[in-house]
């Protein structure tokens, strides 16, 4: 049975550097985030708020603190242990998309579930499946460069979905784009978050798709304050 809460953390701090030079960027955030909810993390640049990202998802270590990712305690696992989890459980979508620039739309796609185990057959036709419900049915074989940005991000949110993860993070996934664009994005982001039941965290500048989430959290001073 799934966690309940698809993360958790208490006292987490994150500084940089030493002695004199030592910059703390978390200072004590305290978050739990149940299953199924969609979370706004929003604050000025350079507050903090990718690092903490990137601590959520098991992609980087905070300096001292407890954080758990689907109920698995990741302070307390080495990397590949971390490793195994996201393969299991975490989807990511990036600002810069990086999609493989080799590999077209379609093998983009395919790259969690085949990680995952599936054989050919099965991640090919569920990364067509998905590719095609982005409306990208005619680009599955088309490289990254050959697509628009608009293109490459739907791409870069299959992949992100073909790995059926239990929490998607997702680092500025409309900074990139034009607003009409950015749009589309996010309404796929939040239709596929209510179809599959999936625990959504992203960063965002944009107010407008922060004010779609459940709950915004406003990293301040290194630590969150809900916003209502």
């Amino acid at each position: 049975m799934p966690a309940e809460n698809s993360v958790e953390v208490h006292r987490l701090r994150k500084s940089v550097g030493q002695g004199e030079h030592e910059l703390s960027i978390l200072t004590g955030v305290e978050l739990v985030v149940k299953r199924g909810e969609t979370i706004a993390l929003i604050g000025e640049s350079g507050s903090g708020k990718s690092t903490l990202l990137a601590i959520l998802a098991g992609l980087d270590d905070g300096s001292s603190g407890e954080v758990s990712l689907v109920g698995k305690p990741l302070h307390q696992m080495d990397e590949e242990a971390r490793a195994q989890l996201r393969a299991q459980h975490v989807g990511f979508v990036f600002q810069s998309f990086m999609l493989i620039p080799t590999l077209n739309a379609l093998e983009n796609v395919e790259l969690p579930a085949l990680l995952r185990g599936e054989n050919s057959g099965q991640s090919k036709a569920g990364a067509k499946a998905l590719l095609e419900q982005l409306g990208l049915g005619k680009r599955l074989d088309h490289l990254p460069a050959q697509l628009s940005g608009g293109e490459q991000q739907r791409v870069a949110l299959a992949r992100a979905f073909n790995g059926r993860p239990d929490v998607l993070f997702a680092d500025e996934p409309t900074g990139n784009l034009d607003r009409q664009t950015g749009d589309k994005i996010a309404d796929l982001l939040f239709s596929l978050n209510r179809e599959h039941g999936t625990t959504l965290i992203l960063v965002t500048h944009d107010p407008a798709l922060a004010a779609r989430c459940d709950r915004r959290l406003r990293l301040v001073n290194g630590q969150l304050q809900e916003e209502v």
